[in-house]
């Protein structure tokens, strides 16, 4: 299970170069930080139930920040 932390942060990191190249800077800071916190936890082996609760805890606060955001701060 650590090990797909540190595929998360391959992915998250290039997502941000991504984001990067296109100018977006404050979403490419973003995916660096996700990809510096993934590749931190991938090398700490905590146990199996630990990474599946922080996964679970990192998705609810994502979708609710992606929903609060495109809801209330995004201009249609």
């Amino acid at each position: 299970m650590a090990r797909m932390y540190r595929v998360l942060g391959f992915w998250t990191l290039a997502i941000g170069l991504m984001a990067l190249a296109g100018d977006m800077k404050e979403m490419a800071l973003l995916f660096f930080f996700q990809t510096a916190l993934f590749i931190f936890l991938g090398y700490m082996n905590l146990s199996e139930r630990t990474y599946i609760l922080m996964f679970w805890g990192y998705m609810i606060l994502s979708f609710i920040g992606f929903t609060y955001w495109s809801y209330f701060k995004l201009e249609v």
